[in-house]
């Protein structure tokens, strides 16, 4: 794994988070190279002379993945007459701490840097606004038009993306949700955008309400929120082969919207049901459903979390229900997974079950069986398997 992101003249060491050791995977890409080759040497990019790290003081960086960019202008501002101020936005949970240990591990002040959650405003007196793209496009849309609502017309936004994924209709849209784009030359096959925003309001779009009928649930879907329209058919697959059994506390693993622990709320009344997500929306999501569908207030329970990290000490779940992703941004990984399943062993109740719903082509029944020493195949079909392990 490279861990040494050297660019013009800034060598810094990163890693993803939680570290994997094994994982072939970088904490940065020749995105964020780019936008800090521009900023600092302006040789790659269409960005203009009057645009250099030195022209800004107060800047956003949204959907920088694990520091790349935030370590990268950082190190470069620590060396300028005035220090610069940084917000941060990030849905993801775990760019958040994996940005603020690369910061701690490569010595870089966090004095001058402000967090703030992915649907929450950033102030309105910043110099320059840097986004890596979101492989999710309605939430790409949903930012640009948030941003519409609190920039003053002339600030520039750059757009640090793989050049495989702009094109004339990705052009248009930031052009007609924040003001008029153009893409630069490529570099490493990426491109910078550079947006002009105009200084319009847009309205956001209305998040997604579509409803369960089997199951008498209405759900609401933010724009980061895994299948934003419909019930995926892997959580449908749960949903029809749910445990039995008497839990007092059960644990929504990777909720998303949280329909596992609706559905868990509804044949178990009197269990404490925790959802976990590594998405801000997705727990927002979750606690707008628990509300909507009129659950007691009481016993749910929504933690923004790595895992199992948030969950309170005492808690000891008999129940956990987990339909784990298999990719991370645009890196396809099991290392969620395994992470997921390590985690649920340390943190179930003594015979507390672990039941999983996944692909069948990711062989989740040889990981369970690792670590619990134990799996059993509850249901299965052509695609999905749901599988079960116990803490003995």
């Amino acid at each position: 794994m490279a861990t040494q992101f050297s660019v013009a003249d800034l060598s810094l060491e990163l890693y993803r988070f939680p570290r994997q050791q094994n994982a072939n995977l970088q904490a940065w890409d020749a995105a964020d190279e780019h936008l800090i080759l521009s900023l600092i040497e302006n040789d790659v990019s269409s960005i203009t002379s009057s645009y250099k790290l030195t022209s800004f003081k107060h800047i956003a960086i949204i959907n920088d993945a694990f520091g790349g960019l935030t370590c990268g202008l950082s190190a470069h501002a620590s060396q300028l007459a005035h220090p610069l101020c940084i917000w941060i936005e990030s849905d993801a949970k775990t760019s958040v701490q994996g940005i603020q240990s690369n910061l701690q591990n490569n010595q870089l002040s966090l004095d001058h840097i402000h967090w703030i959650t992915s649907n929450a405003m950033l102030p309105n007196d910043l110099d320059a606004i840097f986004i890596k793209l979101p492989k999710n496009l309605n939430y790409f849309t949903e930012q640009l038009q948030r941003l519409s609502r609190t920039l003053p017309a002339n600030t520039p936004v750059f757009i640090a993306a793989k050049a495989k994924t702009i094109n004339a209709a990705l052009l248009n849209n930031i052009t007609n949700n924040l003001g008029p784009a153009s893409a630069s030359l490529a570099y490493k096959k990426t491109r910078i955008i550079t947006c002009m925003s105009d200084g319009n309001v847009r309205s956001s779009m209305p998040s997604n309400t579509w409803t369960v009928p089997e199951y008498q649930l209405t759900l609401n879907n933010l724009s980061n929120v895994f299948s934003a329209t419909k019930l995926d058919i892997g959580a449908r697959c749960m949903l029809e082969n749910m445990p039995k059994g008497q839990f007092n506390h059960i644990v929504d693993l990777g909720c998303g919207n949280g329909v596992l622990g609706l559905r868990a709320a509804q044949l178990f009344p009197h269990a404490h049901i925790h959802f976990i997500d590594d998405s801000n929306m997705a727990t927002t999501s979750a606690k707008q459903n628990w509300q909507g569908n009129n659950f007691p207030s009481k016993q749910g329970h929504f933690y923004w979390s790595d895992c199992l990290s948030e969950l309170p000490n005492e808690i000891a779940p008999e129940l956990i229900l987990c339909n784990p992703p298999f990719h991370q941004g645009e890196a396809i990984t099991d290392h969620i997974a395994w992470q997921m399943f390590i985690e649920a062993r340390q943190r179930l109740a003594k015979n507390g079950i672990l039941h999983v719903v996944g692909n069948r082509h990711l062989a989740y029944h040889v990981k369970l069986k690792r670590i619990f020493k134990n799996c059993t195949t509850v249901a299965s079909n052509g695609k999905f398997v749901i599988l079960q392990a116990q803490k003995r």
